[in-house]
């Protein structure tokens, strides 16, 4: 057994690359703890065979996070004191073990979230409700409005019908034109018979006056 300290620079925070090495020392029995450091540099102190330590470094080196970039590592071996009982992650920005209070507090926060959801789900409840009885009365206004154009339809086949009267009274008024044109020339007509007539009449009234005057004149 042997311990190691590890420093290792390059694109190594807040890219995973804490918690790849903490599972990866996991798996080889590797003790210890982790640490970012202000100058972006991460610092590994570990414990274990020594081989496991070279196998940790390797795969750190060769195949880190696919966010991570290793630009050098350094290794300082020391003697082995027995310090760790498990490998973990330190520092400010690593997230810390949950307490009961921190339970609590979770569960307090999640009533609160839950009695939100009822709420809105209450509300989305009565809003469907409204939807509902928004969709009868449409339901409702479009069979009015159903009845309404079948009345319309009627209506429009009765216009249909009085078109077809008018068209036939277009025809006969036409034929009324014509009927009372010929009455017109007719009467015409017969005004020339009336004049004709009367000519007629004057002559013969005169022409009777001249056969009598023609009778007196003639001697016994």
């Amino acid at each position: 057994m042997i311990r190691a300290n590890i420093s290792i620079t390059g694109d190594v925070q807040t890219v995973g690359f804490q918690t790849f090495v903490k599972n990866l020392a996991d798996s080889l029995q590797i003790t210890g703890c982790i640490k970012n450091l202000d100058d972006s540099s991460v610092v590994v102190v570990c414990e274990g065979e020594k081989c496991s330590i070279e196998q940790l470094i390797g795969e750190t080196t060769e195949n880190p996070p696919s966010f991570a970039n290793v630009e050098d590592v350094s290794v300082e071996y020391v003697d082995y004191i027995g310090e760790f009982d498990s490998f973990e992650r330190l520092g400010d920005d690593v997230p810390k073990k949950a307490t009961l209070g921190d339970l609590l507090g979770v569960m307090k926060n999640f009533d609160t979230k839950a009695e939100k959801l009822v709420q809105i789900l209450s509300d989305m409840n009565n809003t469907l409700k409204d939807v509902k009885d928004d969709t009868s009365q449409i339901k409702v206004d479009t069979s009015q409005i159903k009845v309404d154009t079948s009345q319309i339809k009627v209506d429009t086949s009765q216009i249909k019908v009085d078109t077809s009267q008018i068209k036939e009274i277009k025809e006969n008024t036409v034929i009324m034109k014509d009927k009372l044109i010929s009455l017109e020339e007719i009467h015409k007509e017969m005004l020339d018979l009336r004049m004709k007539y009367d000519q007629l009449s004057d002559d013969v009234a005169e022409i009777k006056i001249a056969i009598s005057g023609l009778g007196t004149g003639v001697p016994a």
